[in-house]
């Protein structure tokens, strides 16, 4: 494929990616916003603009420290971050209010880019993990403004798909970045298989170990007196099918421990509907919103914003959600910073080198199904010294892999003042 061919099948699916837009978001005010900035629609800028692209909320959470130094390093530059979801648009608004401005990303058609990029003017692009988009690259390269790949994984499956499909157009885009930062060395290798120049691409290690979730006391205090002195699970960021699973392994052992089971759905617009499954299994479950006492509940329902490392340093023990189904897993680093043993099931592809890094240091479990899982918690709740091993090695883990952020500033500073 080349970039005609993929443009052209990039006009086809504007219609639907508009009406998805329509039918998903419409029960959110920020609908119309998006969709407005997704279609090129944004206020023109003027000085110098730093534009930073973070998909959802968990590459936002990797680019914090970047964005931290970024604000204090270029204090009079203006500092662009897109989302492409609303959850990563209120993260962004929440945490920096009004010292970046928001947009969201725009889709990627030449005419919709090309106004995009007049409007904003940005001096550098500097996009995060797997955002290879051919038409933005290609128009920013057009204009003469860097643009680079930083935080950059590439899993097995997307690096497969990118060789059936597209790996000319890759190729050639891939070359277009003025560098690209990868978190490991599988993901540096995949990318020189594609055809990237060995100069352009450098290992950096991943960011999210440099992410620092600031203590919020007056939220602690909340979360304890909601939950009191129960043993807690945590299940982040679980994807469709999973729940239930857990619900029904659970209830197969319910009679072996008396644990509080938290439950946070990976997608807001999924949390009346996991509400909904728990209430007809019969158990008693409440939802985090409800501020209830959580003493005689079966299961709490988490279904408020930015609070999952309140919900990891109350619990004892964590399970990553997405490695039950086969969606590839979520972050397992929120977790190890707080030193609490994580279990994650086998789907693992997007987080490959963090779990195996994890497991290698006995500082997570990895089981194969929801029985198994739920087996090897009623075993860990009977064995605190093994819940202090594997929270003591996972820290351990997190911290002897700090460090990203020094050798990203130290790459991308000449970029921003060339």
């Amino acid at each position: 494929m080349n970039r005609f061919i993929y443009t052209i099948l990039m006009y086809l699916s504007l219609p639907f990616a508009v009406l998805r837009i329509l039918i998903k978001d419409s029960k959110n005010k920020s609908w119309k916003q998006k969709l407005k900035n997704q279609l090129g629609y944004v206020n023109n800028l003027q000085g110098k603009v730093i534009w930073i692209h973070c998909v959802s909320v968990g590459e936002f959470n990797a680019a914090k420290p970047l964005i931290d130094q970024l604000l204090k390093k270029y204090p009079s530059h203006k500092l662009v971050i897109t989302t492409t979801t609303i959850t990563g648009a209120d993260a962004t608004k929440s945490h920096y209010q009004n010292r970046v401005i928001h947009y969201f990303f725009p889709f990627d058609l030449p005419f919709i880019v090309g106004s995009f990029i007049n409007k904003i003017n940005p001096i550098t692009c500097i996009l995060l993990e797997t955002e290879i988009w051919p038409n933005l690259i290609n128009s920013l390269n057009k204009k003469a403004i860097p643009v680079v790949l930083i935080n950059a994984r590439l899993s097995e499956q997307s690096f497969d798909k990118y060789q059936r499909f597209s790996s000319k157009l890759v190729e050639k885009t891939i070359n277009q970045f003025t560098f690209i930062g990868s978190q490991n060395n599988p993901s540096r290798e995949r990318f020189l298989s594609l055809g990237a120049s060995p100069d352009k691409v450098i290992m950096v290690g991943n960011l999210k170990f440099d992410s620092h979730e600031k203590i919020n006391s007056a939220l602690d205090e909340e979360i304890r007196l909601i939950v009191g002195k129960r043993d807690i699970i945590v299940f982040a960021s679980t994807r469709n099918g999973e729940e239930n699973q857990i619900i029904q392994s659970y209830n197969n052992l319910k009679e072996k421990f008396d644990a509080l089971l938290f439950i946070i759905p990976r997608h807001p617009e999924r949390f009346d509907e996991v509400f909904n499954m728990v209430s007809k299994t019969g158990l008693k479950v409440a939802r985090r919103s409800e501020n209830l006492q959580c003493s005689n509940m079966d299961v709490l329902i988490g279904d408020s914003m930015g609070e999952m490392m309140a919900y990891y340093k109350f619990c004892h023990i964590a399970f990553i959600g997405g490695s039950l189904s086969n969606t590839g897993g979520q972050n397992m680093l929120e977790a190890a910073s707080a030193s609490k043993p994580i279990i994650f099931g086998p789907s693992i592809h997007n987080f490959e080198e963090v779990a195996k890094s994890l497991l290698k240091r006995n500082a997570a479990i990895q089981v194969g199904n929801s029985d198994e899982l739920m087996q090897t918690i009623s075993e860990l709740l009977l064995d605190k010294k093994r819940q202090l091993i594997l929270g003591k090695n996972a820290k351990s883990t997190y911290e002897k892999n700090q460090g990203s952020i020094n050798k990203v500033i130290e790459l991308i500073t000449p970029v921003i003042e060339s």
